[in-house]
Formats: structure tokens, sequence, C-alpha cells
């Protein structure tokens, strides 16, 4: 663990100092049963560390229990829409309640994955060349700007949902059909052929990157939580300089996005040796399955010190 990140997480280590912890998880989007996972571990977690924390499944309800529940601080883990995208954090700032992760403004374009690639292309941040969709028209437009293999995703959606590898026109086209049934933005990207990279941000602290592989055609939901043969690579392959770069582009792209707190990374490399930026997500998944503990226990951070180093940043950045 390096010393920048021990003066973060233990000098904020004490339970009491939290008061008491709403963990808000599980919500109405897509995501919703990778979030009940990732709420349930974060709520053990705060729990055995003493943490006076109880969790909300956010449903009909949910407001009248923010309002009549004492809440000092909210751990979010609503991944996706609703709990990701800005909303969640800007009806908790109008109830004065402190919160982790990201900011209204941040959390809102990086869950918009066409608005984070135009910030990161007028800043000369690399990301693959992409169009939208909104017709068939479109999608024989996209074909010939940009050449297959492509893929396609919904704007607005984690976890893989509604992403397809497409070969060819035909595909492309039944592939946009099924992604708008999840988002009314579609978006087509270039395919980048490499291997694929996350990165975890802590407390302004760029964990160790990790190294992923699939016998998938690419890291889709099934990779990312249910398969038993995804590869996971820490270290990550790469030699010191070229690890070292990708460190700095990723810190690059969560200062570009406003990112706080904590968030993940999604970043290929072609063939030439170039990384290419995905998208950032700012709630990342905390189940058995996901990245950021795994890049945290790299750093030397077991799960429950990872989750009071989250919630420490909604003491100090909300304090």
């Amino acid at each position: 663990m390096t010393a920048a990140l021990q003066t973060a997480l233990f000098s904020t280590l004490e339970p009491q100092r939290f008061g008491r912890v709403a963990v808000l998880f599980g919500g109405k989007s897509a995501e919703r049963e990778v979030s009940l996972k990732s709420g349930s571990a974060v709520l053990e977690a705060l729990l055995s560390a003493g943490v006076d924390a109880f969790g909300i499944d956010v449903g009909e309800d949910f407001l009248q229990r923010l309002v009549s529940e004492k809440i000092d601080r909210a751990f979010i883990v609503l991944h996706g829409r609703g709990g990701e995208d800005g909303t969640m954090q800007g009806l908790l700032e109008c109830l004065d309640i402190r919160y982790t992760g990201s900011g209204v403004l941040a959390s809102a374009l990086a869950m918009d994955k066409l608005r984070t690639k135009q910030v990161w292309q007028s800043l000369g941040l690399p990301t693959p060349r992409h169009a939208v969709l909104s017709s068939e028209a479109d999608c024989i437009s996209a074909a010939t700007e940009l050449g297959f293999p492509l893929i396609v995703k919904p704007a607005h959606e984690g976890s893989s949902i509604g992403m397809a590898k497409v070969t060819g026109v035909d595909e492309l086209i039944a592939a946009w059909s099924a992604a708008r049934t999840y988002d009314s933005q579609v978006l087509v990207e270039q395919w980048i052929e490499g291997p694929e990279f996350t990165i975890a941000s802590l407390r302004g602290q760029v964990l160790p990157p990790i190294g992923l592989g699939t016998p998938h055609s690419f890291y889709d939901y099934d990779a990312k939580y249910l398969a038993s043969d995804t590869q996971y690579r820490i270290p990550c392959g790469l030699d010191a300089a070229k690890e070292q770069e990708l460190k700095a582009l990723t810190a690059r792209a969560c200062e570009a996005v406003g990112v706080a707190g904590w968030a993940r990374t999604d970043v290929m490399q072609d063939a030439e040796g170039k990384f290419w930026l995905l998208e950032v997500n700012t709630v990342p998944g905390m189940t058995d399955h996901s990245l950021v503990p795994m890049a945290a226990r790299a750093a030397g951070l077991d799960f429950q010190q990872l989750v009071l180093a989250i919630l420490a940043d909604s003491v100090q950045v909300r304090g």
C-alpha cells in the first residue's frame, strides 16, 4: 500500500465519525440484480467494522424513508440510471445528506457515454471513433464511415447491458434495434482489437490496473458477473513504462469528467500499443466478481478497508 493511500485511509477509520449510514442499493435500473449483490456486500462490511449502517432497497417508499430516517450520510451502491446518473446525488444534496462518490455533474456526464467521449475528444484524449444511431439509414452510414467490426452500446447503460459486437450491416441493424429497447440513444463504436484493461481510482490514487481476458467476443455481462473462465491479470502484463502511461491517461480521463471519491475506467490497447478510453463508471460493482475490490487487494486494502475508505471520502469531501 502506498503512503498516500495509508494516510487517506487510516486517518478516517473511526466508525463513530460516520454517524448513521444508509446503504442505497437495488433500484429500478437494468443493473438492479448486480446492485443488490453490491449493496449486501457493502452493508455487511460496514456492520462488521462497527459502523451504524442500514440498507435501503430504493423503491416506491424511498423518499419517505430518506426524510423519516435519521441519516447522516449515504453510501451509494446504485448502478445505472436513477443512482449513478446524478439524479440520486442531486436529491441527496437537496436533503443535505452527504454521500459517497462523484457529484451531480460528474455522475451525469460519466453515465452518458456520448457526452463523455465528446469531452475527452475536446481535450485530445484518445477514444474510439463513433456514430449515433437513430435509424436504419444511420446504421448503413456508420458502417460505411467506420467499417467493421463495430460494437453497439446503449448510451446510458452499464454492465455491458444491451451491447453487441457486429461484423455486418444486417447484424448492426439488429443490434441497434435490440439496444434501443434499453435506451433511446444508441452509439456504435469502432472496435479496438487487443487487450482490455480496467483501472480503479480511489481518493485521488490510481490503483494497480487489471488486464482482462475472456473467451467471449468481448467482456460482456456474463463474463463480468457469471462466468468462471474470465481471466484477471494483476500485474496487468504491461511493462513499467506502459503501465505508468495507462495510469496517467486514466487520471487525466477522470479529471476531465470531474470524478471524485472512487471510479473505474475501462481502456483498450490496440495492436500498435496505443490506449483508447471507453468509459468511466462512477459507482462500480462491489460483488464477488467485481474489479475495484480486486485492484484494492493488489494495493494492500481488504474489502472492509476499501469500503471504509470510500465512506470516509463522504466525510472529507462533503463535510
